[in-house]
């Protein structure tokens, strides 16, 4: 039986051609769902018991996820009550399926309860609907979701009056006990889904609930009247008739390519998974509604242009291949001292089609910048993470939690330490205080310019100043002078401060100064990095031997251990050559699955370990290998850094 389940409907709705590749195998997916992974990195889990507590009552439809008939028998069955409460009733009409979190039943009257890991401001009226009236992006799949359900519901059922609600963390209210997220432990079963075990099941003892309940009936309502649409001239009972056609024929829709989602789509293949016969649904697309040919996907086009704000104009008009753009097409406009946006897309473009692989530097900005830098240098890079359930008492829903920090010095001698780092593996402890003590001991010894890649790191310092503000930590007036040392107040702060060592963004000096046509428009670390080993002569040199030789030190690796290396002439990227931090998933792969996590960059690997460390039973053993792969992870980070100084340094200023 092909249904259109609810996460097929949302799929759908990205690009109804991808109803055509899911769940095929043999087309590649860069975004393969793993329910236990999720779980770990958004606490969904955790929410979703704590708001099943707030109805005791509720009876629980158990069952395999593909048995629709039974599922719905046996929702029908409970049904018949006149008041009951249901957890994943299910429903199934016509070949539509669905299942909800949490349903109401009192006689006709019928509450539908989506339970979301996301998290809501009450005080704000435009959390759905922005000021101009427009449905908010990010909300946009999940409140077309739910007016999928309550469709489906009310074919079911036409007698009955639903209301429709979303239960989320509330950001206004605060955790009245400790260890509230640590009520909920989660396990991979057998069968590979994820089970949960709930330590306390009277919600009376967690004292005020962390979650609210929003009732988004008229939204909904206007949904399914066509008053908010998903894409333009489709209708929402027009959207499922649609959906549903194509996938219970398996038809290729020919649904019209985009620039956005086509950037996006996750049906393509890596050049491993091509030599494995793996199919591109992205190639299919594209030779299907643009007769590409084999050379044409080796023509470089638009999709990979770095921050290319008019991309989406430029491939509706029909342009998507670079020889066809022009300066003027892009905007291109020069910047005083620095590469603008689109200058650095200009060379990006230029490079890509002249087959240059040589980087660009502006020579005199990038030695102008250094000269103001100050030895020894310290490079600093953090791994933090975001919980729905606070850890402590007074903490609020999805505060910043910073459980980790990398930190190395070069020195003026050219002699690089790892100094002393720091990690929290236990479960249930808030370590935001302790970290930036830490912190605080290993940058204040010595002076010196401080380095950090992107805006990550300020924003976590304002996150803890924050905290400390309302915090009564002995210390806590030093630790926020600290802060202030070495960061700068956000944007909206009442406070404005802008500190002596305030961080230098290594990221934002590449976007001024350099680009390495290797890193095909990124600017993630994980791309640079194997973009200057392959550039730098010096660094092969370097790191081609064992740290012990080349006056680097090292917390986590053996003296003999060596960065660099090679396999058919080409540079390994060294982070495929850590050990993996989750099962058997790779780092990009979970960065891939784990994409539409708000923040997330390129921190999913991180964040899922230490969700793991959190709120999974572990043997000591166990946790230990886990902790050490996190240390060894962001150690690479804080080294990256290092050595795109060194290429800077050794190889362009010189």
């Amino acid at each position: 039986m092909r249904v259109l389940t609810k996460s097929r409907f949302k799929l759908g709705l990205e690009c109804l051609n991808k109803l055509f590749y899911t769940r095929k195998t043999e087309y590649a997916n860069q975004k393969l769902e793993d329910t236990f992974l999720q779980a770990l990195a958004q606490g969904g889990f955790q929410v979703e018991e704590l708001a099943r507590m707030h109805y005791p009552n509720g009876v629980l439809i158990e069952g395999n996820d593909w048995d629709y008939n039974g599922l719905a028998e046996k929702t029908k069955a409970l049904l018949l009550q006149e008041n009951i409460i249901i957890f994943e009733a299910a429903f199934l009409i016509d070949n539509l399926f669905i299942r909800t979190d949490i349903l109401v039943k009192k006689g006709s009257k019928i509450q539908l309860i989506e339970v979301k890991a996301k998290s809501f401001n009450p005080s704000d009226e435009y959390n759905f609907i922005g000021k101009r009236g427009g449905m908010v992006t990010s909300w946009k799949p999940y409140l077309f979701d739910i007016a999928f359900q309550k469709h489906v519901m009310q074919l079911c059922n036409p007698e009955w009056s639903i209301t429709s609600s979303l239960m989320m963390a509330n950001k206004e209210e605060t955790a009245s006990i400790d260890g509230l997220n640590q009520l909920f432990r989660i396990s991979k079963q057998a069968n590979n889904r994820t089970g949960v075990v709930k330590l306390e099941s009277d919600i009376s003892k967690l004292g005020t609930s962390v979650l609210g309940m929003v009732n988004i009936s008229p939204i909904i309502e206007d949904i399914i009247a066509d008053n908010h649409k998903y894409h333009e001239n489709m209708g929402f009972i027009e959207s499922i008739n649609l959906l549903k056609g194509a996938y219970e024929e398996d038809r290729y829709f020919n649904w019209p390519t985009s620039y956005r989602a086509c950037k996006a789509c996750e049906f393509k293949t890596s050049s491993v998974e091509e030599q494995e016969g793996k199919l591109s649904g992205f190639k299919t697309c594209f030779k299907k509604q643009h007769q590409w040919t084999d050379s044409d996907f080796e023509t470089p086009n638009i999709f990979d242009i770095w921050d290319f704000r008019r991309g989406e104009q430029l491939f509706s008009e029909g342009v998507i291949f670079k020889r066809d753009l022009t300066p003027d097409v892009i905007g291109y406009k020069e910047e005083a001292g620095k590469l603008s946006r689109t200058e650095r897309q200009w060379i990006q473009i230029e490079k890509d089609l002249n087959n240059d692989d040589t980087s660009y530097v502006d020579v005199e900005g990038l030695r102008q910048e250094m000269s103001t830098w100050v030895y020894p240098l310290h490079f600093i890079d953090f791994e933090t993470s975001t919980v729905a359930l606070p850890f402590n008492k007074g903490r609020r829903p999805y505060e910043q939690i910073a459980f980790q920090f990398s930190h190395h010095i070069y020195s003026e001698d050219g002699s690089i330490t790892h100094a002393p780092e720091y990690i929290n593996d236990q479960a249930g402890v808030f370590p935001n205080f302790d970290f930036i003590r830490q912190l605080k001991k290993g940058l204040e010894a010595e002076k010196g310019t401080i380095f950090r890649f992107a805006t990550h790191e300020n924003s976590i310092l304002n996150a803890i100043y924050e905290q400390l503000l309302d915090s009564d930590e002995d210390d806590r007036t030093e630790l926020i002078e600290f802060i202030q040392t070495i960061s700068h107040s956000k944007r909206e702060s009442p406070v404005k401060w802008k500190g002596e060592r305030d961080m230098v963004d290594l990221c934002e000096v590449i976007k001024m100064f350099y680009y390495n046509p290797h890193t095909k428009g990124s600017n993630s670390i994980k791309m640079i990095l194997p973009a200057i080993l392959k550039s730098s002569e010096f660094l092969k040199k370097k790191y081609a031997q064992p740290i012990r030789n080349i006056g680097v030190s090292s917390n986590n690796f053996e003296s003999n251990h060596i960065w660099l290396k090679m396999e058919l002439g080409e540079v390994i990227n060294p982070y495929k050559l850590l050990p993996k931090v989750f099962e058997d998933w790779t780092e990009e792969q979970i960065e891939q699955s784990l994409s539409e996590i708000e923040d997330i960059a390129d921190g999913g690997a991180a964040l899922t370990a230490y969700g793991k460390l959190q709120y999974v039973d572990m043997t000591k053993q166990e946790r230990e290998q886990l902790t050490n792969a996190l240390l060894k992870y962001c150690e690479l980070d804080t080294l990256a850094m290092v050595m795109i100084f060194e290429h800077f340094k050794e190889d362009l200023v010189r």
